[in-house]
This record gives C-alpha cells, sequence and structure tokens, in this order.
C-alpha cells in the first residue's frame, strides 16, 4: 500500500510553527502576569503590616 505524497510549502510551516509560539507565549504571559500580580499584592499587604507593627513597637519602648 503506497501513503499518499504531502506537499507542504513554506506557509505551511510558518502558520504552524507561528501558531505554536504565539499559543505557548500566550499561556506563559497570562500565567506569569497573574502570579505577578499576585505576589505584588501580598508584597504591598505584608509591607504595609510591617510598618505599622514596626511603629508601634517603636512608640511603645519610647515611653
Amino acid at each position: 500500500m503506497k501513503l499518499p505524497e504531502t506537499t507542504a510549502d513554506g506557509n505551511v510551516y510558518a502558520g504552524t510553527f507561528g501558531g505554536m509560539i504565539l499559543s505557548v507565549f500566550s499561556n506563559l504571559f497570562i500565567e506569569d502576569l497573574l502570579r505577578t500580580i499576585v505576589l505584588a499584592i501580598v508584597g504591598t499587604i505584608v509591607s504595609f503590616v510591617i510598618s505599622i507593627g514596626l511603629k508601634f513597637l517603636i512608640r511603645r519602648f519610647k515611653r
């Protein structure tokens, strides 16, 4: 049984490669962006709480 010959030109390869790259990068960028946003929010909250706590301790020990 002879298999049919397939012909693929540069457009098919470019389209396949481009679609693969865009799908991989879109998933990575969204995941990294969400992780960055969450870590920035957590860092801001922790920094604020530590600042308030240190200010409270400094005032308490100065008296």
